[in-house]
């Protein structure tokens, strides 16, 4: 570890330096280095990865991303979850958490003309960070926001940095037809950016696809993949080694990997975040993850391990 940044092998160890809910159930955390140095700098949409006591999980960060000197990250309390959040809404000012480097999957598009940005709930966060640097450069935007009334996260800050420029809905029909004639009357090079529960996002993209959008110009983010079916079973061959692992139906190609004594780093396991991605040397990948793009999926050089499996009997793998 450096002691004087707070780098570490494994990423930063941050303290945290303040707590407040910003909406029921939604703690927001500011972290910073133990010395008050800068952080490294991040494009809106970014997440970091949180370790959670004896899980990780992924937090949008909500600030523009120019040199910053504490990151911000909010958090909804879900008791039961697959995630940290219970754990990091009982933490306390000047605890130290271990946090990954920024990692982008959400950028604004360079070419776009205009932007379009639609949250459901707690998907507001990573809307935070692009509306931030929308105002810092200039960039073109509105932003659609749902919510459960009184329960909106980041609303005041919301409406001083948007103004009208946003449009809030308590409820996801009335979102939705909102978003679907946006979507219609939008001028041509026009992104969307969507982030929220998976029914709006499957929502907004019907819309888009609808009124012609090509899948380029729209970029989804998902807390979670839909329950999967327990798929066929298939045997994988490690290229470096040559060992080969079978994969039952119900078991996923990453726990399979664990058993036999080939860890792969992961996060969600739930095909969302696209860390234990691993290259295919041979055979057909049956995408189910929500990560690779469709021209990712055509390639069939990589898969998501957590969650995806093989169209064949046999997928050989670059391990």
């Amino acid at each position: 570890m450096n002691e004087r940044d707070g780098r570490t092998d494994e990423g930063l160890l941050l303290r945290v330096a303040g707590a407040e809910h910003v909406a029921a159930d939604i703690r927001m955390l500011r972290l910073r280095r133990a010395d008050g140095g800068g952080l490294p700098p991040f494009v809106p949409g970014s997440h970091v990865v949180v370790d959670c006591g004896d899980r990780r999980n992924a937090y949008s960060l909500t600030g523009d991303g120019i040199e910053p000197e504490e990151y911000t990250i909010s958090v909804l309390r879900c008791p039961g979850g697959d995630g940290g959040s219970v754990f990091l809404h009982g933490i306390e000012v000047g605890d130290v958490l271990r946090v990954s480097g920024p990692r982008s999957a959400f950028p604004p598009a360079a070419s776009a003309h205009h932007h379009l940005l639609v949250a459901g709930g707690i998907g507001i966060t990573p809307m935070l960070s692009h509306v931030r640097a929308a105002r810092q450069w200039g960039r073109s935007f509105r932003l659609y926001y749902a919510h459960r009334p009184g329960a909106g996260a980041h609303v005041a800050e919301l409406r001083r940095l948007c103004g009208d420029r946003l449009r809030e809905y308590t409820g996801r029909a009335d979102l939705t037809r909102a978003v679907r004639a946006e979507l219609r009357a939008s001028p041509l090079g026009t992104h969307l950016y969507a982030c929220g529960p998976g029914e709006m996002l499957d929502d907004v993209r019907a819309g888009a696809a609808e009124a012609g959008w090509l899948a380029d110009r729209v970029h989804v983010e998902r807390f979670s993949a839909a329950e999967l079916d327990p798929g066929a079973p298939f045997t994988v061959t490690l290229a470096r080694s040559g060992t080969r692992v079978s994969v039952p139906s119900g078991v996923s190609l990453l726990e399979a990997l664990e058993k036999a004594g080939t860890p792969v780093p992961n996060m969600c396991r739930q095909g969302v975040c696209g860390e234990c991605r691993v290259s295919v040397v041979r055979g057909r990948p049956l995408h189910r993850d929500l990560y690779l793009s469709e021209a990712e999926r055509a390639a069939a050089d990589t898969v998501m391990c957590c969650v995806s499996r093989c169209l064949d009997q046999e997928l050989e793998l670059d391990l």
